[in-house]
């Protein structure tokens, strides 16, 4: 389908509105596009919505986008107080190559796949972003307790704070993997396969496989320490049940003794 755009060049502006979209009731008249939706705004832009929580426009003024954020917040499960968001610039370029460099996206023409194609990158990389935040800060709380225990022998923290925080990591890895399929390619290229080179190239350009792997890595280290020193505490307690059961065996022994000799 091409767009009936007069601009030869367009800009992109993705944003993680929240942690869910629910679209399954979406009742707009002016559906351009199925999977992922792609919806006209009131002005001359268009958004395209994933059910993850992200929302691409193009060639938004900023009022349509605020009109538009506001007509769906009935429909944002979870709202973030603070979207991550990321833009990029589309060119229309009739007889050039297509091609993604310094954050400029080159097309031959201006078609809703293409554009889903470049929303669909876009949401993941600001999906990313959020993710890559989270596991930061996850790493944050797991280096004090692998120091303290390096330098002391010792492990701080109750073990339920250890389970909230790999309860914490397993759903960020859930997320990752089941809701946003960050590495899956787009089920549009099932029915255009020859718009894949650009595909490939989005990703390349988003470093999208590179960052899910990164991301893939620090989970399981962040996962494992927690994990072990979960089993470290257990063990410490478990020690200390065995020490009490063998105090109590010693007091009975001697109360017997006692009872036997002490007359």
């Amino acid at each position: 389908m091409e767009l009936r755009l007069d601009q030869s060049a367009v800009k992109a502006r993705a944003l993680l509105v929240g942690e869910r979209l629910d679209l399954r009731s979406w009742e707009n008249v002016e559906t351009l596009a199925t999977t992922p939706l792609a919806v006209a705004l009131q002005g001359p832009g268009i958004a395209v919505l994933f059910r993850y929580g992200a929302v691409v426009f193009f060639n938004a003024a900023p009022q349509d986008e605020v009109s538009f954020l506001e007509a769906i917040r009935p429909k944002v499960i979870n709202a973030y107080a603070s979207p991550e968001f990321e833009t990029v610039d589309v060119r229309v370029a009739p007889t050039a190559k297509e091609t993604i460099s310094s954050g400029i996206v080159t097309v031959e023409k201006l078609t809703i796949e293409r554009l889903q194609l470049i929303a669909d990158a876009l949401a993941k990389s600001v999906v990313l972003a959020l993710y890559e935040s989270r596991v930061a800060a996850a790493f944050e709380r797991t280096e004090p307790l692998a120091r303290q225990l390096e330098q002391t022998g010792k492990i701080g923290g109750h073990p339920s704070e250890l389970l909230k925080h790999i309860g914490g990591t397993l759903q960020v890895d859930h997320l990752m993997v089941g809701r946003v399929a960050v590495v899956e390619k787009p089920e549009l290229l099932w029915e255009r396969p020859e718009l894949e080179g650009l595909f490939i190239r989005l990703e390349d350009e988003f470093e999208l496989r590179e960052r899910h792997e990164i991301l893939e890595q620090k989970l399981r280290v962040i996962s494992r320490t927690a994990e072990t020193l979960l089993e470290l505490i257990h063990s410490r307690h478990s020690l200390r049940v065995e020490w009490y059961i063998v105090i109590l065996i010693v007091v009975e022994i001697m109360l017997t003794l006692y009872e036997m000799f002490g007359h």
